[in-house]
């Protein structure tokens, strides 16, 4: 498999995860020209944008050390635009999760990081 395939193939693992713990999955890999945000769900009375970070181990470092901060202002941004074409009212609910997959096992991480601009 290429990195897009692996890719692709996690956070297919990462929603079924979502959904087994009562999240309600409304978009994947949502992309425009600021960026893309992996998974968008319902949880809990918040708009959840999820960032998916699969390592086969921990050579490179843990998987949550790849959300950087350059990393956290593109899906800030990609965050807000999906929220205006949708139309979804700006003083709506939302948090920023993380899926951190590290050889098979999964971590969820609520509230990973906040969003900046």
């Amino acid at each position: 498999m290429n990195k897009r395939e692996i890719g692709t193939f996690y956070e297919e693992k990462a929603a079924r995860y979502l959904e087994t713990n009562g999240y309600q999955i409304k978009a994947k890999n949502f992309r425009c020209r600021i960026g893309e945000i992996d998974l968008i769900a319902i949880e809990g009375g918040y708009l959840c944008f999820i960032e998916v970070k699969y390592r086969s181990n921990d050579r490179t470092g843990n998987p949550a050390e790849a959300i950087t901060p350059t990393k956290i202002r593109r899906i800030t941004r990609t965050a807000e635009y999906y929220m205006l074409v949708n139309r979804i009212m700006p003083d709506t609910p939302c948090r920023f999760d993380a899926v951190i997959i590290l050889d098979d096992e999964i971590t969820l991480i609520k509230n990973a990081f906040d969003g900046i601009l």
